[in-house]
């Protein structure tokens, strides 16, 4: 089927992520993005493999998104790999909060085999901590040990904040900076900085 004149696959895929960040990753199907676009929904599989597909260029839209935002967090922090991990930190959970149906959208990350494109735009955010980590001293070989652990609090912590999972009155805010020590304080150790 040719495209529809005038509708890119770009836009179909933004449609999908205003109405993710909205209303939910959820709400994203064929029929909501065609009447966002104000065309039918048989009008989209020309531009995406269906509701899976969609999801997908979500997923990949999201990684390479994320990535430019923790990059531009990173940017002037080369002295200090420390400072740019919080900072990386920070922008991670922002992203979160600003764009919650993309921020569902990265999981779960695709493989290789199975999506090529989608597990290298995956991999775009890992290589910006990565490069931090470099700064810290830490070995490639130790990098994917270290970076699920501040990984795990990220997605963790940001996943209970947009879930409601912290009740107490307690402002969230001091106990993410706690969080961040804890793990820097523990990264500078491990790496002897």
């Amino acid at each position: 089927m040719a495209p529809k004149a005038g509708l890119s696959r770009e836009q179909v895929i933004d449609a999908a992520a205003v109405i993710a960040d909205r209303e939910g990753l959820e709400a994203v199907t064929l029929a909501t993005v065609a009447a966002a676009l104000g065309v039918r929904s048989p009008s989209l599989y020309s531009h995406v493999a269906g509701v899976d597909g969609l999801r997908r260029a979500l997923g990949r839209k999201a990684a390479t998104r994320l990535a430019a935002e923790l990059g531009a967090a990173a940017a002037g922090h080369e002295a200090d790999a420390g400072a740019g991990l919080r900072a990386v930190a920070h922008a991670y959970r922002t992203f979160g909060h600003d764009h919650r149906g993309l921020y569902a959208a990265l999981l779960p990350i695709p493989r290789a085999d199975d999506d090529a494109e989608g597990a290298a735009a995956a991999a775009e955010p890992v290589r910006v901590i990565a490069t931090l980590l470099d700064g810290l001293g830490v070995a490639g070989t130790d990098h994917v040990d270290v970076i699920r652990a501040p990984r795990a609090l990220l997605h963790g912590f940001v996943d209970l904040e947009l879930g409601g999972g912290f009740g107490l009155v307690d402002p969230v805010d001091a106990s993410f900076e706690a969080a961040l020590d804890l793990v820097l304080g523990a990264l500078s150790r491990r790496s002897g900085r």
